[in-house]
């Protein structure tokens, strides 16, 4: 069951969990494939003033989110580990007084192991961080350098000794192949690798060239097609063979370590963004209707306007009810266990039943079928995933 609560905006009720997303937008260096929103730092550390942005913002937001809880809370970027332990259990503290938090709450940080000091993780781990993402990319030293990375392998392995030092064992490797001029071996090399640390969690997807990066301005040369395929599915055959179940294109967990902050996103669930460029989705109202915000991008403008508002600053509009199917499949059929009718129902507010003529015709192509509560993809399915989604399109 989806637990849930009266909604302050509206006579009807609304899932009472919440997602936190909050965007610390500063790196050290821009990385030639990234296309999120980073920013290069030109000091020797971020301003401080920001976790101070960071938590006006939430107050201007508070409203939309009265009587809810938070679940998880997931701090990205940028590089979020340049910002202290100590900012870090400032903002926490005081978010905390703001609003709920679960017991069993998720609190995720994104860390570059190029930024961690020796004993800093214990210092996150005494903040409330329970959970990290290590950015490994590759263990092959050519590789990090043409992707740009600040790192070594050796980072990244003294970085896995601290987090097991600090007591961390919840943490993600995210892993990148088809690299450029990348053999099968070399990348099979790196899973091999990752696999041994014994993270909980490994994130293993295929590089691509986003627009408005250098590499999608500058290709470098990479593997094909079919080599790329070959990698990813004899990958994926190592990751099982060491116990890392799939359960989304590109999530491998242990068993009970399932980021539960990314779940939320793709089944479609409400999170709060806080921060330059952060994103949002809110169910509000009766009959509830779906908000998706947006903050201002530049770190300097979003902290300007911050200071200077009086209501929520950044875009906001809400989901036409006819391209709320297309976005929820868009997220839940990325998970191999796919959807049920339950969720579609609670998180859309719309009847399954008016899909039907699409999931079956779907069915008939062999790219979805029933699951005993829902419907999931089918092996094709996940192969052709642009396919099956688009199968969705008004």
């Amino acid at each position: 069951m989806i637990p849930v609560v009266r909604d302050p905006h509206g006579a009807g009720v609304i899932d009472a969990s919440l997602a936190l997303y909050v965007h610390m937008p500063w790196c050290v260096r821009k990385c030639p494939y990234c296309d999120f929103n980073s920013h290069q730092l030109k000091s020797a550390q971020p301003d401080a003033s920001y976790i101070d942005a960071l938590l006006r913002d939430f107050d201007m937001e508070a409203p939309r989110v009265a009587g809810r809880r938070i679940d998880t809370v997931f701090f990205g970027g940028g590089t979020p580990s340049l910002f202290s332990p100590e900012e870090f259990a400032r903002l926490l503290a005081a978010l905390k007084e703001r609003i709920a938090f679960a017991e069993d709450v998720e609190i995720t940080l994104e860390a570059n192991p190029g930024t961690i000091e020796r004993g800093r993780f214990a210092g996150y781990a005494q903040a409330g961080i329970n959970r990290v993402s290590l950015g490994a990319q590759s263990f092959d030293s050519r590789a990090l350098e043409v992707l740009g990375r600040i790192h070594s392998a050796d980072d990244t392995l003294r970085a896995v000794e601290e987090l097991r030092a600090a007591k961390l064992d919840n943490f993600n490797l995210d892993l990148m192949y088809a690299l450029p001029q990348q053999t099968p071996e070399e990348a099979l090399d790196d899973v091999r690798i990752a696999c041994s640390l014994g993270a909980a969690h490994i994130s293993y997807y295929q590089l691509t060239l986003e627009p408005g990066t250098v590499f999608h301005s500058r290709p470098p040369s990479l593997p094909d097609e079919d080599a790329s395929w070959h990698i990813q599915t004899a990958g994926q055959k190592l990751l099982a063979e060491a116990g890392y179940a799939q359960y989304e294109v590109s999530a491998y967990a242990k068993e009970g370590k399932r980021c539960r902050h990314n779940l939320n996103y793709w089944l479609f669930g409400d999170y709060l963004g806080l921060g330059a460029g952060a994103h949002g989705k809110l169910s509000l109202g009766m009959p509830m209707r779906i908000l998706r915000t947006t903050k201002p991008k530049q770190p300097r403008e979003y902290q300007d306007r911050i200071r200077q508002a009086q209501q929520v600053i950044g875009d906001a509009a809400y989901v036409a009810e006819t391209d709320l199917p297309f976005e929820f499949m868009l997220n839940a059929l990325r998970l191999n266990d796919g959807f049920t009718r339950d969720g579609y129902e609670t998180r859309t507010g719309l009847a399954l039943h008016l899909l039907d003529e699409k999931l079956v015709g779907a069915r008939r192509r062999g790219l979805i079928e029933e699951s005993p509560a829902g419907w999931r993809p089918t092996e094709l399915g996940r192969r052709f995933l642009n396919d099956l989604q688009a199968s969705f399109l008004c």
